[in-house]
């Protein structure tokens, strides 16, 4: 089961779920259901199941329906119908974003050679020696708690977009750096015990080159916008999903990854790990609060490539019988974010 949510102009947001190549508005059948985290509340005030709810608002709006080639073709905050990304909050800064580095196997190349590594047998960047943790204790037995892997925080609801939406080099930015993952969606309800909506695919955006100066620059250097999309995949399991990601310049192909794996097959850390390891800070247990969080990665584009992201580039990861292709161009961000920003007193 795939949920998107969209905008009608003129109307306002809506839900649907994909069937065939039509999305049905579930909208229609629920005016109080706007988005997803809408019918997750409803489901939690129901007791039922999102899949059962979903189901049940299926059946009832199956005349209102609307073509998803067009909703994946179309421009945000146009005059046709367009996608948001498939899940968020109404309250932006209830929805923190974070990520998982070091995760998949053979991800530590990339990262160790950045941090300085020389590939030696005994590791030798932090990188290289996290990632050994990984591979030691990142899949602990039933009830037990394993190795934390690495985490970051790249920001709350306003760093998120959607299909077709723009993705921001700021101004102080020395590069852009895509970041083809697959993204946990939870929700806490009521009682404070985080639910797992689903999974999406994602474009983790980050400037590598920033972190290339030192390694303790990786924080700052994920604090930049992300996208996630098209669709939020509720069923769909996460043991083995194949990506691959193309970057075009000019109708030209810049980059092409070749495939990538992702999953709990092709990495060190279980998906339990990485949940526990998140969800095991009292904060992050906040009931409404929602929760997005990149798994990581196998290959970037950045230590094989000579140039620089420039605003027009096209970004596309695509995940076959998991979703339909994420689609994202680079823009430039305001530029006075290059200039100091000056803080006065209140």
């Amino acid at each position: 089961m795939r949920l998107v949510q969209f905008v009608l102009p003129g109307v306002g947001r809506r839900v649907g779920v994909i069937q065939g190549t039509d999305v049905v508005d579930l909208t229609a059948a629920e005016s109080s259901c706007h988005s997803v985290y809408d019918l997750v509340q409803q489901a939690f005030a129901g007791k039922k199941k999102l899949v059962d709810l979903v189901q049940s608002l299926q059946d009832r709006a199956t005349a209102t329906r609307l073509s998803y080639a067009a909703l994946l073709a179309a421009v945000p905050n146009g005059s046709q119908p367009y996608l948001l990304p498939p899940i968020d909050h109404p309250e932006p800064a209830r929805l923190l974003i974070s990520g998982t580095g070091l995760s998949h196997l053979g991800s530590v190349q990339s990262r160790d050679q950045m941090h300085g590594g020389t590939q030696s047998a005994e590791p030798q960047t932090d990188s290289a020696r996290m990632f050994a943790l990984g591979l030691k204790g990142g899949r602990p037995a039933p009830n037990e708690r394993g190795i934390s892997p690495e985490w970051f925080y790249k920001g709350n609801g306003h760093n998120l977009r959607g299909q077709r939406a723009t993705l921001e080099i700021p101004a102080f930015a020395l590069d852009g750096g895509e970041e083809p993952e697959i993204v946990g969606c939870y929700i806490n309800d009521p009682q404070g015990h985080p639910r797992r909506v689903g999974f999406a695919l994602g474009n983790e955006w980050s400037d590598h080159a920033t972190e290339t100066i030192n390694y303790l620059y990786l924080a700052p250097s994920k604090l930049r916008y992300c996208s996630l999309g098209p669709s939020l995949q509720v069923t769909h399991d996460f043991q083995d999903i194949e990506l691959h990601c193309t970057v075009s310049r000019g109708g030209q192909t810049l980059y092409d990854s070749g495939e990538l794996r992702s999953g709990e097959k092709n990495m060190c850390h279980s998906l339990k790990n990485m949940e526990d390891h998140h969800f095991k800070y009292s904060q992050h247990r906040q009931p409404g609060d929602m929760h997005l969080h990149f798994f990581g990665t196998s290959k970037l584009s950045f230590g094989s490539r000579d140039w620089k992201y420039q605003p027009g580039d096209e970004i596309q990861i695509s995940a076959p019988g998991f979703c339909e292709p994420l689609v994202n161009t680079v823009s430039a961000g305001p530029p006075e974010e290059g200039r100091p920003i000056v803080v006065e007193s209140a």
